[in-house]
């Protein structure tokens, strides 16, 4: 059963999840005029294009990691589908509360120098949380998929 297709979209969603290393979520200019980006894993500046850490988020990014090995966990509870779509049903609540706790952390760090999240600002990161949650929608799909098969076939016998 681990060969199904919503191994494959639980896959993806914990890979999108680790991509939130990668890619910034905020990129804002401060006072000064250097470029900052926002990661999951701190603040980061800019300077003669060599990227330097100015501060660290700690907790963000053990959360980071906890959010995107769940769905690594979920892949190995195959033989339960009710509690697979349980965990999944959770972790959609999780990267929700994530993507709130990402939005306030940016908004503080740019209200201390005047500024607010635009359209301008926001990074690849903050749109790699909703193309999981799609990805995780599949997964669901996929499991359900299963519980039909299995259901049809046990009226067969």
């Amino acid at each position: 059963m681990i060969q199904r297709i919503q191994t494959v979209w639980l896959l993806l969603s914990s890979l999108i999840l680790f991509a939130l290393f990668l890619f910034p979520y905020v990129s804002y200019i401060d006072l000064v005029g250097l470029g900052k980006n926002i990661y999951v894993s701190g603040v980061y500046s800019s300077v003669n294009n060599v990227a330097t850490k100015e501060s660290t988020f700690l907790m963000m990014t053990i959360a980071t990691v906890v959010l995107a090995l769940v769905p690594l966990f979920i892949i190995f509870k195959f033989r339960n589908r009710k509690v697979q779509l349980t965990l999944i049903l959770i972790q959609v609540i999780l990267i929700c509360l994530f993507a709130i706790w990402m939005f306030i952390a940016a908004n503080s760090i740019l209200n201390l120098i005047n500024q607010s999240i635009g359209a301008s600002n926001i990074g690849i990161g903050f749109f790699l949380l909703p193309v999981s949650i799609v990805f995780l929608g599949l997964a669901v799909r996929g499991i359900r998929n299963d519980n039909k098969l299995i259901k049809s076939a046990d009226r067969l016998r």
